[in-house]
C-alpha cells in the first residue's frame, strides 16, 4: 500500500523498529549497522528540508527506514508534483527521478545512484519514437512511465502498469482504432488481452508484423523488463504442485502467459493491495524480489511462496549508503533540459489525470 511515513530519531529506537519488522528478512548484524545510517539520513532530510521517495522495489532496510512516501510509480508522481521540499531524493531509478523533475521543475531532484538504469527505458529513444510517428501518422502514442524523458517528449501520453487498461479505453472512445503502445512488449500483450485488441509488434526500423492489415490494433515494441520476463509458466505449476491453494499474483510486465496462468495480475500496489485483503492462505508474487520481502514483512501471518530470487540489478544499486552520500553531498542531481521536459510533462500530467 502507498504509505507516508515517519521515524525514531534514536539508532537504537530505530533499530528496535527495523527488528520487529525484519527479524525474518535481514541478518541482526545488518539491521544494528544499518539502523545508524538511517537516523543519519533521517537528520539531514530535516536538516535540508529534503523529501525521500521510496518505491516498493526499494531493498527492505532502507525500504522500512528512511523514505517519507512509499508506493509505486504513479502515486510517487503525484508526491512528486506537489511536492514543496527543497530536495527530493528518489530511491529508484532514473525514469522515475526525471518524472519527479519533469513534474516539479523548481526542485532539486536527487538519485543515490550514478546510473539507475532500466533495460525498458533502454530499449527505446526518442529517434526509434519518432520514426513510428512518421510510419503511423496520426496514431496516438501511449509510453510505459518506465522511458527516459526524450520518449516521454514524443508521446501523447503516459501510463503505468496501474492504468494502462483505462488509458486505451479511454482512446478507443475518443474513436481511435490503432494505438502506439510503448515499449513493453508483454504489458502490450497484456493490455491487447484485456481490451480485446489484436497486437502487432513493430521492429527497430518501425516495420511492423502484418498490422497493416489490421483495422483495430495495438502496435508496440520488442522491450521486456529483464526481472518479469524471467518467470515461466512452468514455474507456476510447478509451485502448484508443492502447493494446490496457492493464489499467484504475477506483475503485468510477465508474458501474457504467464499472466493467464496466474490468479491476479495489477500494479505493485494492487498486488500489495490483494495480499492484505487476503484473510489466509498462501501467495506466490511474479515480481521483484525485495518487494516480495517487503509485502511479507507487513503481513506477516499471511505465507509467501518464495518461488527465486529475482532481484533488479538496477533498482539493487539503491543503498543506504549512496543515499546518505547522495544528502550530504547533493550528487547525482536530475537535470531535464526544455523543450524536452515541457513537451513531457503533457504526457505525465494525461497520465495523472486517468489515475
Amino acid at each position: 500500500m502507498n504509505r507516508t511515513l515517519t521515524y525514531p530519531d534514536t539508532v537504537q529506537e530505530t533499530y528496535e523498529r527495523l527488528q520487529a519488522a525484519l527479524a525474518d528478512v535481514v541478518p541482526d548484524f545488518e539491521l544494528r549497522a544499518k539502523a545508524e545510517l538511517a537516523v543519519e539520513i533521517n537528520r539531514l532530510k530535516r536538516e535540508k528540508n529534503a523529501l525521500i521517495l521510496g518505491h516498493n522495489y526499494m531493498e527492505p532496510v532502507l525500504f522500512h527506514s528512511v523514505p517519507d512516501v512509499t508506493g509505486d510509480s504513479l502515486y510517487l508522481s503525484r508526491v512528486a508534483a506537489q511536492a514543496e521540499a527543497d530536495i527530493v531524493v528518489f530511491c529508484g531509478v532514473r525514469f522515475m527521478a526525471e518524472t519527479a523533475k519533469i513534474l516539479n521543475p523548481s526542485r532539486k531532484v536527487l538519485l543515490p545512484s550514478a546510473k539507475g538504469g532500466c533495460s525498458l527505458a533502454a530499449s527505446i529513444t526518442g529517434d526509434d519514437v519518432r520514426r513510428l510517428k512518421a510510419r503511423y501518422p496520426g496514431v496516438p502514442v501511449v509510453t510505459y512511465v518506465n522511458t527516459y524523458a526524450d520518449v516521454k517528449a514524443e508521446s501523447d501520453y503516459c501510463v503505468t502498469s496501474g492504468n494502462a487498461d483505462a488509458m486505451i479505453e479511454h482512446l478507443r472512445k475518443l474513436g481511435h482504432e490503432r494505438i502506439l503502445f510503448l515499449p513493453d512488449e508483454y504489458l502490450a500483450g497484456n493490455v491487447a488481452r484485456t481490451t480485446g485488441l489484436p497486437l502487432r509488434v513493430a521492429d527497430p526500423e518501425g516495420n511492423g508484423g502484418g498490422e497493416d492489415a489490421v483495422r483495430e490494433a495495438i502496435i508496440g515494441w520488442g522491450g521486456r523488463c529483464e526481472v518479469h520476463e524471467q518467470f515461466t509458466v512452468e514455474d507456476i505449476a510447478n509451485v502448484r504442485k508443492q502447493f494446490p491453494d496457492v493464489v499467484v499474483l504475477a506483475h503485468p510486465e510477465c508474458s501474457p502467459e504467464v499472466v493467464a496462468a496466474s490468479d491476479y495480475s495489477g500494479s505493485t500496489t494492487g498486488m500489495i493491495r490483494y495480499v492484505e485483503a487476503m484473510k489466509s492462505g498462501r501467495y506466490l508474487l511474479l515480481t521483484e524480489c525485495s518487494m516480495g520481502d517487503n509485502i511479507a514483512a507487513r503481513n506477516p501471518d499471511r505465507e509467501m511462496v518464495r518461488l527465486c530470487s529475482v532481484r533488479c540489478p538496477h533498482m539493487n544499486e539503491i543503498t543506504l549508503e549512496d543515499t546518505l552520500e547522495s544528502l550530504r553531498q547533493e550528487r547525482y542531481e536530475i537535470d531535464v533540459p526544455e523543450p524536452i521536459r515541457s513537451r513531457a510533462r503533457v504526457a505525465l500530467d494525461r497520465m495523472i489525470e486517468i489515475g
